[in-house]
Order: C-alpha cells, then structure tokens, then sequence
C-alpha cells in the first residue's frame, strides 16, 4: 500500500481511539502523530489528513445525529445561517475537523524535517 493510504486509514484509527478518550482537539494529535512518523510529500501533508478527518467527524456526526433523528443538529443548524439545514451542519463539521487536522500534519511534517535536520 502506498503511504497515503497508510497514512489515511491510521490517522482515522488513531482519532477515532482518542476521541474515546480526550476531547475535540485528539483528531489534531492523531494527524500530528501520523505526519511526524509516516511522511508524506508536498500537498499530500495537509490533504491527507484533511480528507480522513473530514470523513471520520462527518460520519461520526451523521451517526450520533440520526439516532434521534437530527433533532439537535437541527435546531443547531437553526442557530447558525444555514436555514435548520443538519446535512449542511454535518458537512461543515467535517470541514472545521479537516482544517484543524491539515494544520497540526503540516506542523508534524515541519517537525519531522528539523528533527532529520538534526541528526
């Protein structure tokens, strides 16, 4: 398997494991460890991650909401401008998960060079 993929399925292993455990900000941790041990090269730092958290949280999110049939992502949606929308709510849940995890891959990314820098 390529690493993309690896890298792919164990961010989404290692977020779903923390999740467990610690709040919002593990999926953050998960992309972080994933860039420093598994390396990607150039756009796929940051979209890798982005695409696998997105997916997981979005997922995730659809699951929690449709045992009760979207009740409380839809009066969220109702609180944001999205017209009580829950789909669109979910969707931009993925999103925001996404970026934060891009974010914290490419700081891995950065560490693992200055740490290869160093040796």
């Amino acid at each position: 398997m390529s690493k993309n993929i690896i890298n792919f399925i164990v961010t989404i292993i290692i977020a779903f494991v923390l999740s467990l455990f610690l709040p919002w900000w593990s999926v953050m941790v998960a992309a972080f460890a994933t860039a420093l041990f598994i390396p990607l090269k150039k756009v796929a730092v940051f979209f890798i991650p982005f695409l696998a958290i997105l997916l997981f949280w979005a997922v995730y999110s659809f699951i929690l909401s449709s045992g009760n049939d979207f009740t409380l992502a839809k009066r969220i949606a109702v609180l944001l401008p999205l017209d009580g929308n829950p789909y669109a709510l979910i969707l931009i849940t993925g999103l925001i998960g996404g970026l934060a995890a891009g974010i914290a891959a490419v700081f891995g990314k950065q560490l693992s060079s200055v740490l290869a820098d160093k040796k």
